[in-house]
């Protein structure tokens, strides 16, 4: 019997070995076990884009007729500067070359209806405005932060004096990838190349560049921040470094703890508002007569608040700096949305280092801390939106108001819903009425020229054409 039990338990001890032999073969088979990565923001449903209204089409017929023989568009109007001591000149007489700025963004109002350099009614005029902008890279240096030899336009004394480089950086990007032939593509990716370069050269580590003073400066540091999200969401060269740089730069504005941008950037008017989007307040006189913003959080005049040094500067009107703080905040959520596809692919990974795993799980807790983060602004946002003198701006329509409604569309297309479609009727109805007869818009203040803002009204009407993935519905991981 003693012999009998033995075998037994040797067969016993053998059949349990075969099993866990077995059970750890198919277990090798299997994938491995992903790490249970932090929930972050999902693509939400497109929004449809509109069909070109009567006056969007008699907009950009009238930007299409203003391009120059060199290819570039100019001011179309209005003053400039000397560029010493900054005098101030106008009249019917004033020079008015073309420039890059005024060019990049009449070419970005261009793509955004539907043309691209070798399709579209207004391929031709996006070619030629690409040259132009090419060959003024292709002058310039590579160490300084300027992309043009064309100075004392309103654009760089109003919103900052490398406001070109970035708008170059911004409509590369958007054009990389639609070039009609390989050697032009390669022409292209090398300006964009030198331009990020330029950019990454001269931002400091507080995301900010020496000597880009202007009224209403944080316009154009909002356009470097873009311009380099932008060129990374299209595989552009642009550094980890200088994302994280733009990043802090823009989170350093809006107060995570109360829900409220900083005062330091401007932000924090008070008063009540209009219960919800009024398109009479837009154009309103419904600011202090200066045309700043009368008063900071608790009560303080935002110019008496003190800012960091070199901080840029909104010119007391909330409008400016809230609306680029948001409409920054949705270009990184943007970019982020390709390092979360990274982060979650290296994570399905069977062959993921226990490193690159850990790395993965912190970019991930890093993106939803930054989704997070924007979810609050846009709700402030949106508060704000219900504040007549909030959306009135500087008292009157300007470039730089066309520029921050473009900040504020380009955000609430990505939330979508109804505060998408109400603030989209409002911007529609307001720019809409205060079309020229020509086609054309102008400024009544500080930006006046005919070209930037006929481009940036435009802009705003076509902003639901813009190229941004829509990312606001929440991932739930199974």
């Amino acid at each position: 019997m003693r012999r009998i039990s033995r075998s037994r338990l040797v067969l016993l001890v053998g059949a349990i070995l075969g099993l866990f032999a077995l059970a750890r073969l198919q277990a090798e088979d299997r994938p491995a076990k992903v790490d249970k990565p932090p929930a972050t923001a999902a693509a939400a449903k497109p929004v449809t884009p509109k069909p070109l209204g009567d006056a969007v089409k008699k907009g950009l017929a009238y930007l299409a007729a203003q391009q120059q023989q060199d290819g570039g568009w100019n001011q179309g109007g209005g003053w400039r500067t000397t560029g010493q001591g900054g005098g101030r000149v106008e009249g019917k007489q004033v020079a008015d070359p073309s420039d890059v700025g005024n060019t990049a963004i009449s070419v970005l109002a261009l793509l955004r209806a539907g043309s691209t350099p070798t399709e579209g009614p207004y391929a031709k005029n996006i070619a030629r405005g690409i040259e132009y902008i090419r060959n003024k890279v292709e002058k310039a240096d590579v160490t300084s932060l300027s992309v043009t030899d064309v100075q004392g336009t309103q654009l760089q004394t109003k919103i900052g004096t490398y406001v070109d480089t970035f708008l170059t950086a911004l409509v590369l990007a958007e054009v990389k990838g639609k070039m009609p032939d390989a050697q032009s593509e390669r022409s292209l990716v090398a300006a964009l190349d030198k331009t990020i370069g330029k950019i990454e050269k001269n931002q400091n580590e507080r995301g900010l560049f020496a000597g880009n003073t202007g009224w209403a400066s944080v316009i154009s540091q909002g356009l470097a921040n873009k311009g380099l999200n932008r060129a990374r969401q299209v595989g552009a060269k642009v550094s980890d470094v200088a994302l994280k740089r733009a990043e802090d730069q823009v989170a350093a504005n809006f107060d995570t703890k109360t829900g409220a941008f900083r005062a330091g950037s401007g932000a924090g008017l008070g008063g009540g508002g209009i219960g919800g989007f009024d398109a009479r307040s837009i154009s309103g006189p419904a600011v202090a007569s200066s045309g700043r913003a009368a008063l900071g959080i608790g009560g303080r005049s935002s110019a008496a608040i003190a800012t960091a040094p070199g901080s840029p500067s909104d010119a007391g009107v909330a409008l400016y700096s809230r609306a680029n703080s948001v409409g920054n905040f949705q270009d990184i959520s943007n970019t982020n949305r390709l390092e979360e596809k990274k982060a979650r692919e290296l994570l399905a990974r069977k062959d993921a280092r226990p490193e690159e795993r850990q790395k993965a799980n912190e970019k991930l807790k890093e993106i939803a801390a930054t989704d997070k983060t924007r979810d609050q602004a846009v709700r402030a946002i949106v508060k704000d939106l219900g504040k007549q003198e909030f959306v009135a701006g500087f008292g009157s329509n300007g470039g730089e108001e066309f520029l921050s409604f473009l900040n504020i569309s380009e955000t609430l297309l990505a939330k979508g819903g109804e505060d998408w479609q109400k603030w989209d009727k409002t911007a529609t109805t307001t720019i809409t009425r205060v079309q020229d007869k020509d086609g054309s818009w102008s400024g009544q203040h500080c930006i006046t020229g005919k070209t930037f803002c006929t481009s940036g009204a435009l802009l705003v009407l076509m902003a639901d054409r813009a190229p941004l993935p829509t990312v606001t519905a929440e991932k739930k991981d199974k």
